[in-house]
């Protein structure tokens, strides 16, 4: 019965903020995006990039793309040549840094135990 109310309250991705909302940005390189891009303001693709030198480019767009499709980053075209491109948060992003540094906080706070963890697991 229990696992029944699980699976229904878990299973329709409509109605399901984890799977719905959450899923495309709750990830390694989307959460940081999302902070870089609070903490500096507006960033052109390069400098997003030499702020995480370990993402690719391909990466990198892939993510910046979906974070644009869900309302958290804009994008900003400049018809110039060469042409340039500018990311910024939205405010429906901005919203989503309260959280986001908490999160940090609670990493920052409990990062030894589960490293620890890890470690004696494997």
């Amino acid at each position: 019965m229990k696992t029944e109310k699980i699976s229904e309250k878990y299973s329709c991705v409509a109605t399901c903020p984890m799977r719905n909302v959450i899923a495309h940005f709750a990830n390694k390189w989307s959460m940081l995006l999302l902070v870089i891009l609070d903490e500096f303001g507006v960033m052109r693709f390069n400098e997003l990039s030499r702020a995480i030198p370990d993402i690719s480019p391909k990466v990198l767009s892939g993510h910046l793309k979906t974070l644009e499709s869900v309302g958290l980053v804009k994008r900003i075209l400049y018809a110039e040549v060469p042409p340039r491109t500018e990311y910024e948060l939205t405010e429906l992003g901005k919203s989503l840094i309260p959280i986001l540094n908490q999160l940090s906080e609670w990493g920052k706070q409990n990062l030894k135990t589960v490293t620890r963890n890890l470690k004696n697991s494997q």
